[in-house]
């Protein structure tokens, strides 16, 4: 019997999601002016049949009763538009709001479908990422789940996946050193989608719990890329929270794979463009300066081969970049910007093989040059 029920449940979704699209027409089509004898409006007929193939499942499950309803009154509304063709006014005004009506209906319609399916597929989603074993399976589940978040805040929907305690699901996946980087990955993604759907919820939720550790652990360029999104959406909050994590971060400049190499980079300039002293120094303790000037090196004599996944050169004047982002950046005070600049300086000259080196490197950042003649006078 669970099992009958199950199969009807499989079988509603698409059928319910294929009445989406004819009740936007409804939302949309000005019927009064076509839905006559002659031409029959082809959406129409499609929700109309659709609606009768789903009504064996309709009108048994108790949760699409307002469904139910909404599809009967729209059947009287249309006899009833189908009957007013005279072209009195008395005639003309009923079309009007009768039109006005199933337009109503279209969006009631529409509305009561996407609230079946987001709870049975939140549903789908919460068994699938307990009970599966495939990866495979687990992934196409986070992606869709992906999807819906993309589409924008919806406050129903919100409940629903709160209720279903699906950040505590992500969350755990992310962390789960057993799960493969494949499924992290995109539990990664996930968790930067519900950030965007909703920043007041999700954030603290963020902030709060281990994710931002375990993307640094799982070190792959795709989380790193989450990270980094996440330190540009939730700013100082993150960035100040962040400071144990600034050695692994800056760790993975070192990483064997171009792409993760790059993607950290561009990690260490965003938190550097918000990074208050602390943090500021925390990076330059990492030896952020050498790290980056041995990539720079490498850039230039050619040794790094290209990746599709990166764009070309993406080293080139990285130590003058970092600088750049500091100087411009908000977590400093001017003069802890300029003590900064000093300690720049003094590492480039350190992490130099050559005079001329640290020169064409300090010649890259002007504003630099011009910090060292101040001092040096």
């Amino acid at each position: 019997m669970a099992d009958d029920e199950s199969q009807d449940h499989h079988h509603a979704l698409p059928l319910l999601e294929a009445l989406r699209e004819p009740s936007k027409a409804l939302q949309n089509t000005p019927i009064a002016t076509i839905y006559n004898h002659h031409d029959t409006n082809a959406a129409i007929e499609n929700l109309l049949e659709l609606a009768t193939q789903a009504d064996h499942i309709i009108s048994t499950d108790p949760t699409l009763f307002q469904l139910a309803q909404l599809l009967k009154n729209l059947k009287t509304l249309l006899d009833h538009l189908e009957k007013l063709q005279s072209h009195g006014l008395r005639s003309l005004l009923r079309r009007q709001v009768t039109n006005y009506n199933i337009s109503k209906a279209g969006y009631a319609i529409e509305a009561q479908v996407q609230s079946y399916i987001d709870r049975r597929n939140v549903e789908s989603f919460v068994q699938t990422m307990n009970d599966s074993e495939e990866d495979g399976e687990k992934v196409e589940a986070l992606v869709g789940l992906e999807a819906r978040l993309a589409r924008g805040f919806d406050k129903e929907y919100q409940e629903l996946i709160l209720k279903a305690k699906v950040f505590s699901i992500v969350e755990f996946v992310i962390c789960e050193s057993l799960l493969s980087n494949w499924v992290k990955d995109q539990a990664a993604v996930v968790a930067l989608a519900l950030v965007q759907f909703n920043k007041d919820v999700f954030v603290g939720l963020v902030l709060m719990g281990p994710i931002i550790g375990a993307l640094v652990s799982i070190g792959s360029c795709r989380s790193i890329q989450v990270l980094t999104s996440l330190v540009r959406i939730i700013r100082t909050p993150l960035v100040d929270d962040i400071n144990e994590e600034i050695p692994r971060i800056i760790g993975l400049l070192g990483a064997e794979e171009l792409k993760i190499k790059a993607a950290a980079m561009n990690c260490v300039f965003e938190i550097g463009i918000l990074a208050r002293e602390e943090v500021i120094e925390a990076m330059l303790g990492a030896d952020l300066v050498k790290k980056l000037m041995d990539l720079q090196r490498l850039e230039m004599r050619g040794e790094f081969k290209e990746d599709e996944c990166v764009e070309r050169f993406p080293f080139l004047g990285c130590v003058a970049g970092f600088a750049v982002q500091v100087e411009v950046g908000e977590g400093l005070e001017k003069s802890e910007k300029r003590e900064v600049k000093l300690e720049i300086l003094k590492r480039v000259r350190e992490a130099s093989v050559s005079e001329a080196e640290a020169a064409t490197v300090v010649s890259e950042m002007p504003f630099l040059f011009r910090t060292l003649i101040i001092f040096s006078t």
